[in-house]
């Protein structure tokens, strides 16, 4: 099987590095929007339209699963996204709720969902962690650890103060949802931070497509090949960084 990861740039490359690791599919067909980076401070039908112009891309190649690796798309565009191709269309979203349902047992937690302007003002998260039986949520919009992991400031002084910032007058936190797909390359600071569970998307989406498709390991490596918007070559050097 072969799948499409889809991103407004590089924070998808954390989902590519859990399908690389599961080796669940044969090939990886990686889109980055990297001319328009990043989603998460535009609006709703902004993403939507720049969402479909990459769906038409993804149309060149015979996958059979696609995979939203931003949670801004996931926010706002899925429905037209599925109705618009004929396979299977997988947000982060959805994913990253099931697990906090499969991880966390007390309903009672406190709950943070760090994530984009735009993600955070959806409230997808929030609705669907009620959903569950959560009720207990903090939601944050923390948009300043995007370009702080794109710098590759992944811990020091800069990181540390940026979470106190963000951070410092919430109360006691159990659980920390990921809700950027930048963030699980600090997703260590931040766990140590609250001393709290931490959900990213990329151990999510395996987590979802191991039981609905019944998706087993391969006894092969992944190919990935990878494509961009602007400066793919750009992507391809960060790619070798962070999927060591």
């Amino acid at each position: 099987m072969q799948v499409g990861v889809f991103d407004s740039g590089v924070g998808g490359l954390t989902v590519v590095k859990s399908l690389l690791d599961a080796k669940l599919f044969t090939k990886i067909i990686y889109y980055g929007d990297t001319a328009r980076v990043p989603y998460g401070s535009k609006d709703k039908n902004t993403i939507i339209s720049y969402s479909l112009e990459a769906l038409e891309f993804f149309k060149n190649f015979d996958i059979d699963i696609l995979i939203i690796a931003c949670n801004s798309v996931s926010a706002f565009a899925l429905n037209e996204l599925r109705a618009n191709i004929n396979i299977p269309v997988i947000g982060v979203i959805d994913s990253g709720v099931i697990a906090c349902k499969n991880r966390v047992e007390n309903i009672q937690s406190n709950i943070l969902v760090i994530g984009t302007k735009a993600t955070i003002s959806s409230q997808l998260y929030e609705i669907n962690l009620k959903k569950a039986g959560f009720n207990n949520i903090i939601s944050l919009a923390t948009p300043l650890f995007v370009p702080l992991v794109e710098e590759n400031i992944l811990s020091g002084a800069i990181l540390e103060e940026t979470m106190k910032y963000y951070f410092k007058n919430l109360p006691k936190i159990d659980v920390v949802i990921l809700g950027c797909t930048h963030f699980p390359l600090i997703q260590e600071q931040i766990s140590n931070y609250f001393g709290a569970i931490t959900i990213h998307s990329g151990d999510s989406i395996v987590e979802k497509l191991q039981k609905e498709f019944n998706l087993e390991t391969l006894q092969k490596d992944t190919k990935i090949s990878f494509f961009a918007s602007s400066n793919p070559d750009g992507l391809k050097t960060i790619a070798k960084q962070w999927l060591e």
